[in-house]
């Protein structure tokens, strides 16, 4: 929503100018001097209108009438009221406004009202709403008495007509006690609707406890009544003066504080804190002499505490991150960072990972839900798209089952089953298969057998996707005809498909 590139603090005048347009003036001018005070919030001051065409025509000079006599005793003129909303602007406010009806919406927006407020005894009066939406200004609404069913609507009515639009939560009592303050509704609010949520209640100016709780509930607008006392006008049970308001928003800005302030970032870490953290950390040790060239991997070191400066620690290991050591290491000494060379793979085996769900997805096969796949790197993870497959294994009993996905250009190297015999169905795209020294092209729907202890090897010019039903699956089954693959022990890489 417009406005909220900060927290927006809403002082909201209501009819405490009392319908005396310096008063109005003064309570602009005080509240102004916080605008400049707490510059990382945003402020807006609102006022509340309502034309004759709010009251029925028997009854607007009602005295007996509590609201309506307050309403039409305290009513501005217009020159009065468009010098009110200068003052507000001249002051660093953002104006913004209730209308109680149509005409007060066209009243409104001529006078250069900024926001639209719906009052909650508003926010389901679908004329009134109708009306405001097609004045192109950020709308910010009230739900005290609105049901859930409502607050969906109206939501959706806002949405549908592209309306920069925000919900409050209010309690509509006038003053609120604390035990009703219910600010667990924004977190109900939150899980709802996908508007930005705020805060709008009639607690006792003295609290300032709410105000915390609702920052750190996620709330971002904030509205509370304010006015000036003097010897002519007195302010009600839940309107704030202009200490009590410094006072609120000093404990806002505490909150912030405490919460880290407003960034919807990942926080950064002090000195301090990366330093408590890093003498927690196992270190890397050398399990067995190591020599230069060789790769680290787990067989090869332990993690204990403690650790020295510059070692590599247990948060720099993972299955994408490779170690090559650039110098030798002895048993139980500690590796550190500038005795490796290092490489992180995961953008590129997320950029594989990509292909074979593509090619999968393309084939229109069914799998089961939360499946691994196996990529088979045979001479590196940078040669993959010339030489591996994806294997999906599905079934590993007296009998299995693999799902084999292979991208344009692939091969698999030649390798026979000591144990092994399998038989390959194609399900989308060819598979080229060489066994002895000759080839065949399979296709969809076509199946081919390879018994035990066959020399045997595929490639595929268009990508594929094929069954491989054989006899139990053992590890090291496999025996390649190019030693340097046997030697691999970090051919393979497992992630979720």
């Amino acid at each position: 929503m417009k406005y909220l590139d900060k927290p927006l603090f809403t002082f909201e005048m209501a009819n405490n100018h009392m319908g005396d347009v310096e008063h109005g003036v003064l309570i602009a001018r005080e509240f102004g001097k916080l605008v400049k005070e707490f510059p990382e919030f945003n402020f807006s001051m609102k006022l509340q209108y309502r034309d004759n065409s709010f009251f029925h025509p028997a009854h607007i000079e009602r005295k007996d009438h509590r609201l309506i006599k307050r309403f039409t005793e305290t009513r501005l003129k217009d020159d009065e009221f468009r010098r009110i909303i200068d003052e507000i602007h001249a002051a660093g406010f953002i104006s913004m406004c209730t209308p109680w009806d149509e005409v007060a919406v066209d009243y409104q927006t001529d006078m250069g009202v900024q926001i639209l407020k719906v009052a909650s005894c508003g926010f389901t009066d679908w004329k009134l709403l109708e009306k405001m939406v097609t004045k192109d200004l950020p709308i910010i609404a009230s739900t005290a008495g609105a049901t859930e069913q409502d607050i969906k609507n109206v939501s959706e009515f806002f949405k549908n007509r592209s309306t920069d639009y925000a919900v409050l939560h209010c309690v509509g009592e006038y003053p609120c006690e604390d035990d009703h303050l219910d600010l667990n509704q924004i977190d109900y609010l939150k899980r709802l609707i996908s508007s930005p949520i705020g805060y709008s209640t009639h607690e006792d100016p003295e609290n300032t406890e709410s105000i915390q709780m609702a920052i750190a509930k996620g709330a971002v607008i904030f509205e509370k009544h304010v006015g000036v006392a003097n010897e002519k006008y007195a302010l009600n049970a839940y309107s704030a003066s202009p200490e009590h308001a410094r006072k609120w928003l000093q404990s806002a800005r505490k909150a912030y504080a405490m919460c880290g302030g407003t960034s919807a970032k990942r926080k950064s870490f002090s000195d301090k804190e990366i330093a408590d953290l890093q003498i927690l950390y196992r270190g890397v040790y050398a399990k067995t002499d190591l020599n230069a060239g060789q790769e680290i991997t787990d067989d090869c070191l332990f993690m204990a505490m403690p650790n020295v400066d510059g070692q590599l620690v247990a948060k720099d290991m993972g299955k994408y991150k490779h170690y090559v050591l650039k110098k030798s290491v002895k048993t139980g000494q500690p590796i550190s960072h500038l005795d490796v060379k290092s490489s992180d793979t995961k953008e590129t085996v997320n950029a594989y990972h990509q292909e074979i769900k593509a090619l999968v997805e393309k084939s229109q096969i069914l799998l089961p839900k939360s499946i691994y796949v196996e990529i088979s790197h045979h001479y590196g993870l940078e040669r993959f798209h010339e030489y591996g497959a994806a294997l999906i294994h599905l079934i590993n009993r007296d009998y299995s089952k693999i799902v084999v996905v292979m991208l344009a250009g692939q091969k698999y190297p030649e390798h026979l089953h000591i144990t092994k015999d399998e038989t390959y169905y194609v399900l989308h795209g060819s598979l080229d298969v060489s066994i002895d020294g000759k080839e065949q092209r399979l296709t969809p729907g076509q199946t081919f057998s390879v018994t035990r202890g066959a020399n045997h090897s595929f490639k595929t010019d268009d990508g594929v996707v094929f069954e491989e039903i054989a006899t139990r699956y053992i590890k090291g089954d496999s025996k390649y005809i190019d030693e340097c693959i046997n030697s691999n022990a970090n051919r393979k890489t497992i992630i979720p498909l």
